[in-house]
């Protein structure tokens, strides 16, 4: 295997570890609102300021976000999926703003996982075409 072709494979490898990481994320989060819906709509109240969240309105969010979850995975309309993913988690991590400035105090402290966490999911966003490692519709990678 010659130089490119190696690093070709390293570049589509670790973008494929990258999603995968991602998904478990919110893979996690989207069963967790479908499990325990009651969570979800104490987050929603706590930390996007959104009171009115009903428990059938978390199980529909929860299934959605389950869907976008595995478009990810499977690399199923990438703009869309990967950029939803996105847009989600930095929507959750600017709104969790208040929890940054005092990290010291317990759990905040694990509130700054969400930025490595939304520098992945931007990697991803710009090598989207790149990422082709077991997806279900391949990119055409431009050289």
């Amino acid at each position: 295997m010659n130089d490119t072709k190696l690093e070709e494979h390293q570049l589509r490898l670790s973008l494929f570890l990258l999603r995968v990481g991602v998904f478990i994320v919110f893979f996690m989060w989207s069963l967790n609102k479908l499990i325990n819906p009651e969570s979800a709509v104490a987050v929603f109240s706590h930390f996007y300021f959104f009171s009115g969240l009903s428990v059938e309105l978390a199980y529909a969010i929860g299934f959605i976000q389950l869907l976008i979850a595995f478009s990810l995975l499977f690399g199923i309309k990438k703009q869309i999926s990967y950029g939803l993913i996105l847009f989600m988690h930095l929507g959750s991590t600017l709104l969790s703003y208040p929890k940054y400035f005092d990290p010291w105090s317990s759990p905040n402290l694990l509130f700054f996982a969400a930025w490595p966490m939304l520098a992945a999911i931007a990697a991803l966003y710009i090598l989207r075409e790149k990422d082709t490692m077991f997806t279900i519709t391949k990119s055409k990678a431009k050289p």
